[in-house]
């Protein structure tokens, strides 16, 4: 067995065989998935299988593979502002890494049946907010979980501009899925063994595309045998940002433009990444094979007919030799948290500066 794309030693790297293997398509997603480390949402004991493009599941804990979470999210087309929901939002990590994108003006919403995960999942945002110096560089579109089944959504509830699922769907609760959309917006879920994207053009209009030959494991029905009655979800209400929290984002986006300002006036083109080992390039290959991991399935990708024309790109030049890494290369400076920097230097009471900082620890 195995997985879509080569197995990572770190994030960066499983990052960089998504790429490589054109599950990660586009900046804004790539951003996106450095940001939040996989590996900071399994449990320490199984850490070791996190960068392997394979899905993990212990107990209700379920984490898709990264190639599926690679696809969905370019499947999205995420933009800021705009509401999201996730139904099965397990562990949050996908809901994180859309926090990203949405930014503090969108919308962030949460189902998950099992109210254990909604711990679990409220845990690890806590800790992403409070640990990660990749957060000081978004402003960041924090997600909402409610406990429940997503079959039971409440009918007086708001549309939104993206829904993911993350359970298989039955052709049954098709429309179900297409209703909580709002016209011009994109839904992407397992529908009858294929990840599909179905984007609404209009009142009762809709563009089908499918992305993944997958299987995932089935939504679970209501269960109305103790009541009899169905226990409606009631999603989060869209918040109102208080004066305060506006402050807070409008001082730490002019920080971030002083500080790109600053580094232009200085070298000329702005904060520079550190810098990346170059990898050997990898053969891209048609996933032929399926891959079964605790009921999902999520190698074989759907081919296009400009596939067969692209065959050219699916052999490396064996003549060519890679670049030979220095051994004081491997390691690489810590990047700077400029704006970190930049906040705890104003001439500001400690209180309020750790405000600015979200009360982070580092």
């Amino acid at each position: 067995m195995g997985g879509a794309v080569s197995a990572g030693e770190d994030n960066d790297e499983l990052i960089d065989n998504l790429k490589e293997a054109q599950y990660i398509r586009t900046e804004l997603v790539e951003q996106a998935f450095r940001a939040v480390d996989r590996a900071d949402y399994y449990l320490e004991e199984f850490k070791d299988n996190a960068y392997k493009d394979l899905a993990w599941k212990h107990g209700n804990i379920h984490l898709s593979a990264p190639c599926i979470y690679s696809e969905v999210m370019e499947a999205l087309d995420l933009q800021p502002g705009l509401s999201f929901l996730n139904l099965g939002s397990g562990t949050g990590y996908l809901s994180s890494m859309v926090g990203l994108i949405l930014g503090p003006f969108g919308v962030n919403h949460g189902v998950e049946l099992h109210s254990d995960v909604i711990e679990y999942a409220k845990q690890k945002l806590d800790f992403f907010i409070k640990t990660s110096d990749s957060f000081d560089k978004f402003e960041f579109c924090e997600p909402s979980f409610v406990t429940g089944n997503c079959l039971e959504i409440s009918p007086d509830c708001s549309q939104y501009d993206r829904v993911y699922c993350g359970a298989g769907v039955q052709k049954e609760h098709e429309d179900y899925m297409k209703n909580l959309l709002k016209v011009g917006g994109i839904l992407v879920m397992p529908l009858e063994e294929k990840l599909t994207k179905i984007t609404r053009t209009g009142p009762s209009a809709w563009e089908t595309k499918k992305i993944l030959a997958v299987s995932f494991a089935p939504l679970i029905q209501p269960n109305h045998a103790d009541s009899g009655k169905s226990r409606l979800v009631h999603l989060p209400p869209v918040a109102v940002r208080s004066l305060q929290d506006l402050a807070r984002i409008a001082i730490r986006g002019t920080l971030k433009k002083i500080i790109h300002q600053e580094a232009v006036s200085k070298n000329g083109n702005g904060l520079k990444n550190p810098p990346r080992l170059k990898r050997r390039r990898m053969r891209r290959r048609r996933m032929e094979t399926i891959v079964f991991l605790d009921k999902e399935v999520f190698a074989s990708r759907i081919s296009n007919p400009s596939d067969d024309n692209n065959n050219s790109e699916d052999f490396e030049d064996e003549g060519e030799e890679e670049e030979e890494t220095k051994p004081s290369e491997l390691k690489p400076d810590p990047p700077v948290n400029f704006l970190r920097e930049k906040v705890l230097s104003l001439p500001l009471p400690d209180p309020l500066k750790y405000y600015l900082l979200y009360y982070r620890e580092k």
